[in-house]
C-alpha cells in the first residue's frame, strides 16, 4: 500500500535532488528518507530513483508517481481540514500565497479579520508573483494564492476556483517637474521617447504590449520587482514608470506625479484555490475575508 507520508518524501527528494537535503527539508535524518523509500519502491513493486553522480533522478515510474502525488496531498490536506474544522472553526490551517502589492494592502486586514473571527485558524503567507503561485497551488504547495492577470484570460484557471477580488487600474508615475505631472490624464504614447522604470515581468510584459500597441517599444533603463525601488527611481528623475495602483498605495512618492492612463489599462485580482480546498471551512472564510476587505 502506498502511503502518504511516503509520497511527500519523494517529492521531497525529488525536488531537492538527494535523501539528505529532502531530510534536512523534511525535518528528519538521512537513514530516515531512505528507508520510506525503499518502502515505497516495495510498495509500488518497481525502482523509483536512480542515482546519477551525486543526484537522486527520477524513473518513469517515479515521475509518474510524483505527478498523480500533488492531486493525491492537497486531496488528504482537504480531507485533514475538513476533519479539523466540524466543530465550527476552532482549528485549521490556511497556507496564503501572495503577490507583493497584494500582501502589503489586502492580506493584513483579511487576515486580521479572520484572526478575530477564528482566533483558532492559524494561516501561513509567502510571495510569489504569478504564474508561479498558480503553480503552488496546484502542486499542493498552499491552499489559496492570491493572484492577478491581465485581459479576461485564455482558460488558464478553468481547473481552479476562482474569486473575483477587484480590478486594478494601471496609473503612470513621472518625476515632479516633468512636463506632463500636471496632466489630467496622459496616453502611454505620450511617453514614447521616455527611459522606462518597470515593476515584475508580468506587469514588464503588460508594458511592452501597450507600448507597442501604442506604436513603439520602451527603452528600459530599469527592472526591479521592488515597487518602493520603482517609485524612488522615478522621483529620482530617472524615468517614468506605470504600476498598478494598488501597488502605489501604501509607499510614500515623495519626488513622483500619479496621472491616470487613458484609455484605461487594467489588471483583474483574484483569490485562487482548489475545488476540493474550496469546501473546507478554513479555506472558505479566508476567501470571504479577502473578497470583504476588497469590496470595501
Amino acid at each position: 500500500m502506498i502511503e502518504a507520508r511516503h509520497l511527500r518524501v519523494l517529492r521531497a527528494v525529488a525536488a531537492t535532488g538527494s535523501f539528505s537535503a529532502a531530510a534536512r527539508e523534511l525535518g528528519c535524518t538521512q537513514p530516515a528518507v531512505s528507508q520510506q523509500m525503499k518502502a515505497l519502491e516495495a510498495s509500488s513493486g518497481t525502482t523509483l530513483l536512480v542515482r546519477t553522480g551525486r543526484e537522486m533522478r527520477l524513473t518513469e515510474a517515479g515521475d509518474v508517481l510524483v505527478r498523480h502525488a500533488a492531486g493525491i496531498l492537497a486531496g488528504l490536506t482537504a480531507a485533514e481540514e475538513e476533519v479539523a474544522a466540524i466543530a465550527g472553526l476552532r482549528s485549521g490551517r490556511v497556507r496564503l500565497v501572495s503577490f507583493p502589492s497584494g500582501s502589503s494592502t489586502l492580506v493584513p486586514t483579511a487576515l486580521a479579520a479572520l484572526r478575530a473571527a477564528h482566533p483558532g485558524t492559524r494561516v501561513s503567507l509567502v510571495e510569489a508573483e504569478p504564474p508561479r503561485s498558480v503553480d503552488m497551488l496546484r502542486q499542493g504547495d498552499c491552499d489559496v494564492a492570491l493572484a492577478f492577470r491581465y485581459g479576461a484570460g485564455t482558460g488558464e484557471w478553468d481547473d481552479l476556483v476562482v474569486r473575483p477580488l477587484l480590478t486594478d487600474r494601471m496609473v503612470c508615475l513621472v518625476p515632479d517637474g516633468h512636463r506632463l505631472a500636471g496632466a489630467a490624464a496622459i496616453g502611454v504614447a505620450d511617453l514614447a521617447g521616455e527611459p522606462w522604470i518597470t515593476g515584475c515581468p508580468r506587469c514588464r510584459r503588460q508594458l511592452v504590449e501597450v507600448c507597442e500597441s501604442a506604436g513603439f517599444t520602451p527603452r528600459i533603463d530599469f527592472a526591479t520587482d521592488d515597487y518602493p525601488a520603482v517609485i524612488g527611481l522615478v522621483g529620482a528623475g530617472l524615468g517614468v514608470a506605470v504600476l498598478p495602483e494598488l501597488a502605489i498605495g501604501t509607499v510614500r512618492r515623495r519626488g513622483t506625479s500619479v496621472l491616470p492612463v487613458e484609455p484605461a489599462v487594467q489588471r483583474e485580482i483574484v483569490a485562487l484555490t482548489l475545488p476540493d480546498l474550496a469546501r473546507v471551512p478554513a479555506v472558505a472564510a479566508t476567501l470571504d475575508r479577502l473578497a470583504g476587505v476588497a469590496a470595501r
